[in-house]
């Protein structure tokens, strides 16, 4: 099969969808990539590394996107929509709960598109938890850097000092990026408290995190009165594919000392705080009243060097059984795998995304039952 992997072109986003380790293995296979020049720069990969390692390095967008199956790290953005062709396929992070603009798109051009997010293991989301590691973990600098006074911050030592108090975090949702986030944090010296629905979350967290982690049920209530006493608070709620649930309100920030700091890590699913809009790198925060928040939506394209080499290492063996098979096939054999099938032949296939986008779903299970 011949696997495209573009330039991306989202703002400040310098992760690459493949490592030249990944094209060897794929060459070896006796599959043809085609990666567009400069590509994997910001991941500090050299058009020379790939050229060694079998693949053919081309100067445009559309001869990267001429291939059968394209790789990708962020959704498609409006200027290569035009690059799309009917039967590609496309195997990325999409979002398309936030992004009906890409979600129209990929309908209109009939692209079989293929979500990291939303493929599934035995053990949660293995192409989404890498990126929620790291954004955990990013979650937790950004969110002490943004306490700083020069930054416009309340000037709170994120772990205090002997004789001062530290600051209180508070991580809304324990799932991977939750977790990351809270330990990052604690191991920072905050006083840290994690609030999720899901009470056996609560207790595995508390049992490997034995230096005095607090956490609460989740219920409104409890959200409002943690949310006043923070610091910072980190949202990390994920329904996968599905959009956010506002869980923190414009009322509740407010009750938030001045200069207090939110980072919204759902925010590429819509964001979990009432207040959120999507921001950059480049300008990542915003204020609201005399709170600040931090909703950059590709968080994990800050440290692209570790970003790439986590997730290839994540998406190769799903990429093998599609160009190896055939998409359907790999469905057809991996369960999990269909679970990441977005769009097909124009319609939505997904049901979270079709909910949100208030379209008719196409049941996967009549997708795959056609013949290919």
């Amino acid at each position: 099969m011949l696997i495209g992997v573009p330039t991306e072109v989202k703002d400040y986003e310098f992760r690459v969808a493949l490592t030249p380790a990944g094209v060897l293995d794929l060459t070896r296979a006796g599959h043809d990539v085609v990666i567009q020049t400069g590509a994997g720069a910001g991941s500090g990969f050299a058009d020379d590394d790939y050229s060694q390692a079998g693949a053919t390095v081309v100067e445009s967008a559309a001869e990267a996107w001429s291939a059968d199956l394209v790789l990708k790290v962020k959704e498609p953005q409006p200027e290569e929509f035009d690059l799309m062709r009917r039967g590609q396929i496309l195997f990325t992070y999409l979002h398309l709960a936030a992004e009906s603009e890409c979600a129209q798109a990929l309908q209109q051009r009939g692209v079989t598109a293929i979500a990291y997010e939303t493929v599934t293991g035995p053990k949660g989301l293995p192409l989404l938890a890498p990126m929620s590691e790291v954004a955990g973990r990013l979650a937790a600098q950004a969110g002490a850097y943004h306490l700083m006074q020069a930054q416009g911050g309340s000037g709170i030592l994120i772990g205090g000092v002997p004789g001062a108090l530290a600051a209180k975090v508070v991580v809304i949702g324990g799932g991977t990026a939750g977790e990351h986030a809270a330990l990052t944090t604690l191991g920072m010296g905050a006083d840290v408290t994690v609030i999720d629905v899901n009470i056996d979350r609560l207790r595995e967290l508390s049992a490997m995190s034995p230096q005095g982690l607090a956490t609460r049920a989740s219920n409104t209530l409890t959200i409002a009165e943690e949310v006043a006493a923070a610091d910072l608070v980190i949202g990390s709620v994920l329904i996968p594919g599905a959009a956010a649930p506002k869980l923190v309100t414009s009322e509740m920030v407010a009750q938030m000392r001045p200069g207090s700091v939110l980072v919204d890590i759902a925010i590429d699913q819509g964001g979990c705080f009432e207040g959120s809009r999507p921001t950059t790198h480049a300008d990542p925060t915003y204020r609201v009243g005399e709170q600040i928040y931090y909703c950059v939506a590709n968080m994990p394209g800050g440290v692209p060097q570790t970003a790439t080499a986590a997730l290839t290492n994540a998406t190769l063996p799903y990429i093998f059984a599609v160009a190896d098979k055939g998409w359907k096939q790999a469905m057809r054999e991996d369960p999990h795998l269909a679970n990441g099938l977005n769009v097909s032949d124009g319609q939505i296939t997904y049901q979270p995304v079709a909910e949100v986008l208030g379209v008719e779903v196409l049941p996967l299970q009549h997708v795959l039952e056609a013949a290919d």
